[in-house]
Parts: C-alpha cells; structure tokens; sequence
C-alpha cells in the first residue's frame, strides 16, 4: 500500500492469508479505538456509511471501517457505498474485504475510481507455487517436490497450509531445506489424495505406486469406501480414454499444443498425456479400457469378491507391462 492513505480499499481473492496481512498493515495505522469492525452479513451498505460518516474521538487522526464478507452484498447495499465514494468522509479509510469478487463486479469499479483494488486469487494449479512463496517469506528454502507432497497431505486450504509451513519453517529454521521426506514425517495427512497421484503413477507404469496412490485416497477421503472405489475407477476409466484419443492424435501427427486446442484441456495436461501414452501400445490401451469395464461390472455386483481387491487386481492387472501381465 502507498504511505498515503487512499479513502477506500477493496481486499478481495481465495489468497486470504494474503489479505489477512494486508489488513494487519493496514490496521496498524490506526489507533485500536479509531477501528470499527463490521460484518456484511449483519451490515448493510447504509450502516458502514453511515459509520464512516460519523464523527468520534479520533476523527482528526483518522478513522478505520472495516467490512468483512462484502461479496454477501446486494445492490441495494452496493448503490449507497458507491455513492459515498464519490465525496469520502475525510480522515476516514473504508476496508472492504471479500472471499472472491470480479474486477467487473459494480463494488470493485465504485472503489477503483475513489481508492485501491488489492486483489489476490491463487488458481489450484498454482497452490504448490504459493506454497514456496511462503517458505520463502520465513527465509526457509523447500523444493517443489516438498511443496507439492505438502499440498497432497493438506489439501488446497491456504489457511491451513500456512499453518504447516509456519510449523516446517520453525522447524527447519536457518541451516536446512525442506524436504519431501521432512513434509512425509512431519506432517499429518488429512486431505483426500489428488486423483494425479493415482493416473500419473499408472502412467509411469509404477505398480507399487498405483497401489499406494490408491490406497492413499481410501485412507483419507472422507467418503466410505464403498462410494470412492468406483469414483477411483472411473477417474481411470476417464484417463484411459483421453490416452487413448492422445495416442491416436499423436500417431497422425498432431502436436501436444494442438490436441489442447482440440481437447479443451490444459497444455500441461496433455503434454502429460502424451508422454503417458508413450508406454502404452495401442492394442495395450484397449486392453485397459477392457480390464476397467470388467471392474466396473465387478463393482456392481458381477463378483463375489471384495470391492477393494476387485480394484487391486485390476490396477496390477491395467499398469504392469504387458509381457508379465496377467491376471492374479
């Protein structure tokens, strides 16, 4: 923020740690009683008005209003605020605060034109990225696989990624770098294991990884068992088929780039898949399609065996390579 107060900031996006520091900074500018704290949801656009307006002890040293949660606002409430910022009480600031609000929206244009947007939106692609961001603010190295193991074992909540790297980094402290090993010992699993984990290890053709990839999502997911087998099998019954299709766009000569273009999907995603498909062969392809149209039969009932062991034999049946492949 500039040394100069604007008369009106909108902190706004998923990165809330983020905006929960901006705000701090902002806050402690201001005296403790010169803050008045206010909720959208039990606040109209009238009442934070109507708050900046008044006067109190501290007018003439300056006034914070805070509003949390202003994404809850309708226009009946966005209309008075806008209407306030074109002649802003002076010596009073207006903290607007939202979960996630466009630059577009009417309340981010009103406060663009009188004060300062501060958006901060983190896309899940990029979360691992966010999390070396915050070693890096604790002056702690961690690589990007140490990054990415701590968002398989947590999930994609900022808030409580912050805390664990918060915990890493008074672990680690000044003389080390964080590793996937230190995140695997110190941090307790608790998020439901990415679907990436399981298609990127069938992919690579790594049975142990498969196996274990799958049985992480069994352990952690909140779901019963018997509701996340299937969902496991149709994620790779899914994968199977856009290998399949980047298989056959491949071997007529369509680059990765374009069969994005065509797929509608992520060029990372499809690079991926194009490297997957490498070691597969066509006619091993069809097979898996196969193996997981008998699991799901299986799993509906075509088998007296148990759900998870259909779906072991079949991982080990779909991943291992052909030549020693076989039913166990």
């Amino acid at each position: 923020m500039a040394d100069e107060l604007k008369p009106a900031y909108l902190l706004a996006g998923t990165d809330r740690p983020k905006i929960d520091r901006a705000l701090q900074r902002l806050r402690d500018r201001f005296a403790p009683d010169a803050i008045e704290l206010l909720d959208a949801r039990e606040t109209t656009g009238e009442d934070a008005v109507a708050a900046c307006n008044a006067l109190g002890l501290f007018a003439s040293e300056g006034r914070l209003v805070v509003v949390d949660g202003v994404e809850a606002w309708k226009a009946d409430s966005v209309e008075p605020v806008a209407a306030y910022l074109k002649q802003p009480a002076p010596a009073t600031t207006l903290a607007l605060v939202a979960a996630e609000l466009k630059k577009d929206a009417p309340l981010a244009k009103a406060v663009g034109k009188a004060g300062e947007l501060l958006l901060w939106d983190v896309p899940k692609r990029g979360i691992p990225g966010w999390v070396g961001e915050q070693f890096k603010l604790h002056g702690v190295r961690a690589d990007q696989a140490a990054c990415r193991a701590l968002v398989e074992l947590v999930g994609d909540d900022l808030y409580e990624l912050a805390t664990e790297v918060d915990k890493l980094a008074t672990w680690a402290g000044d003389e080390r770098a964080v590793t996937v090993e230190d995140v695997e010992s110190l941090v307790a699993p608790r998020a439901e294991a990415p679907g990436f984990a399981l298609t990127d290890a069938w992919g690579a053709r790594d049975v142990a990884g498969v196996l274990r990839a799958a049985e992480q999502s069994l352990e952690r997911t909140g779901d019963p068992r018997s509701r996340t087998i299937p969902r496991l099998a149709g994620s790779l019954t899914r994968h199977a088929s856009l290998l399949r299709d980047c298989q056959a766009l491949d071997a007529v000569g369509v680059s990765a780039a374009d069969a994005a273009a065509r797929l509608k999907k992520h060029p990372f995603y499809v690079k991926k898949l194009y490297a997957q498909a490498h070691n597969f062969t066509e006619e091993e392809l069809a097979d898996v399609t196969v193996r997981l149209a008998e699991l799901d039969h299986a799993l509906k009932g075509g088998s007296r065996l148990s759900n998870e062991l259909e779906l072991e034999r079949a991982l080990v049946d779909i991943t291992r390579p052909r030549e020693r492949a076989g039913r166990v």
